[in-house]
Parts: C-alpha cells; structure tokens; sequence
C-alpha cells in the first residue's frame, strides 16, 4: 500500500503536489474525489484525525463565499458530511493519506519534505 492522495484533477495545488511526488519518486496513488466521493464516515474519520471539521473545510474558498448563511453552520457530523457531499470543492486539498492512517490537508514544499523525510 502506498500514500493515497485526495483532490481535484482540475486543482493548481493538487497538480502541484502531485508533481512534487513525482519528482521525489513518491509512490502514490491519486483519487478525484469529485469522481470517486468519498465515504461520509471516511470524512469524519478525516476530520477526527486533523482536529475537527473547521481543518478540513477550506472556508476561504469561493464555493464556501457563495453558500447560503445558514448552510455555513452545520451542528452535527451528519450536517458536515452532506455539505461535503453536495461541494466537494470544500474540502482542503490535496488531502494525504498515509499508508500508517495518519491524513494531513494542504501543500507546501517544505510541509511535504517533512511529511515525506526528502
């Protein structure tokens, strides 16, 4: 098994990170999330693991601008997952992960470096 990474094919900044593992030989395997949904309860595993919903929903996208008032406070994780559902493009990308289980959200060449020991 190797690194999964979650994302958009059509995101800079998952293009980016894919090209970096390219580059570092990193073995990985890429899923569009938007093509393949993920699971509501892999969702909420993610969002345990980086430390709450608000880590993995990235608020200062335009998707997140555009909603309504009141879809900008879900209370409860079933609210979460059927927000991520219905907008993919919420959640921070790319997100990675590991073959442990561990899961990080976001790119930068150094955040990489350490989180791939190159």
């Amino acid at each position: 098994m190797s690194t999964t990474v979650y994302g958009l094919s059509t995101c800079d900044t998952c293009r980016k990170a894919r090209n970096w593992l390219d580059r570092f030989t990193v073995p990985y395997t890429f899923v569009d999330y938007r093509a393949n949904p993920v699971p509501a309860a892999t969702l909420k595993t993610w969002a345990q693991q980086l430390g709450g919903w608000e880590a993995l929903v990235n608020k200062s996208s335009t998707t997140w601008r555009s909603l309504l008032p009141q879809r900008k406070n879900p209370g409860t994780d079933p609210e979460w997952t059927l927000l991520l559902k219905e907008y993919p493009a919420l959640i921070r990308r790319p997100v990675v992960l590991q073959e442990d289980g561990s899961v990080s959200v976001g790119f930068s060449d150094n955040g990489f470096k350490k989180l791939f020991g190159r």
